[in-house]
């Protein structure tokens, strides 16, 4: 049996690093030898910059520890957002982390589709197919996947974000799982985690779910065949290392 990829997303240590506590060389220090992991999920906020001298750095400090990376997630680079400017602002910055990944052999980078609304108009929808084709390919030629979360703007809807993952229509495409982020009941949330599921490359599991229904969602993932990383998340900001190692035991437990 192949044992489950477990990692931690640094968004989970986001208090340490805003209060100059950890960088990004910090947190693969400590996830490899506080937590035993060899699997990163590294939040862009955490990289300093896109240079490619830079990068070398961080993606020696992955090799020298053993450690993969599992997932970039990176923000500031929404496909859609109303002001022209910040699309323009926002495709630069995809493309500087789409090579980023490729440089730090990442499995999947997440991006997302963009818009605080409900839903998306017809010229918003179309283009955030013809940026996401694009960077897929991308992905694809450099032997990763990449793709949107289920985490903010229309993509929390189960009925939009099938719809996008149709219409792209791209094996260099996927879907980062946030375990029950939906819009909707628990009876729909948990729907939507369940008809995704075949679609998923990364997950992200939150406090909520590994103190919840963590037995389910883990069986679930398995019936469906999932084959890439179990992550925690964690979102307070305060006590990060005994909160995230809580996390994280209750879903190495969950994983045996």
């Amino acid at each position: 049996m192949v044992m489950p990829t477990l990692s931690i997303m640094s968004y989970s240590f986001r208090g340490l690093l805003s209060s100059g506590q950890m960088d990004v060389f910090g947190y693969l220090e400590t996830c490899r030898y506080r937590y035993g992991l060899e699997s990163a999920d590294i939040w862009n906020r955490f990289l300093v910059s896109t240079d490619p001298e830079y990068l070398a750095k961080v993606r020696n400090a992955l090799d020298e520890r053993g450690m993969s990376l599992a997932d970039l997630c990176v923000d500031q680079a929404h496909v859609w957002d109303d002001d022209p400017e910040v699309r323009a602002r926002n495709e630069a910055n995809a493309w500087a982390h789409l090579r980023a990944g490729s440089q730090l052999g990442a499995r999947f980078v997440r991006i997302d589709a963009g818009s605080r609304r409900e839903t998306w108009s017809d010229a918003e929808f179309d283009h955030i197919v013809s940026r996401f084709r694009h960077y897929a390919q991308f992905a694809h030629d450099h032997g990763f996947r990449m793709g949107a979360e289920n985490h903010w703007g229309p993509e929390k809807s189960w009925v939009n974000l099938k719809r996008l993952y149709e219409a792209i229509d791209h094996p260099g495409f996927g879907i980062s799982l946030h375990l029950g982020s939906w819009t909707g009941t628990d009876d729909e949330r948990h729907a939507a985690d369940v008809a995704v599921a075949p679609w998923v490359c990364h997950t992200h599991f939150d406090q909520k779910t590994c103190e919840g229904p963590l037995a389910s969602k883990v069986a679930m993932l398995r019936a469906s065949g999932y084959e890439g990383a179990w992550s925690v998340e964690h979102h307070s900001g305060e006590e990060e290392y005994v909160r995230v190692a809580n996390q994280l035991n209750l879903l190495r437990a969950a994983l045996v």
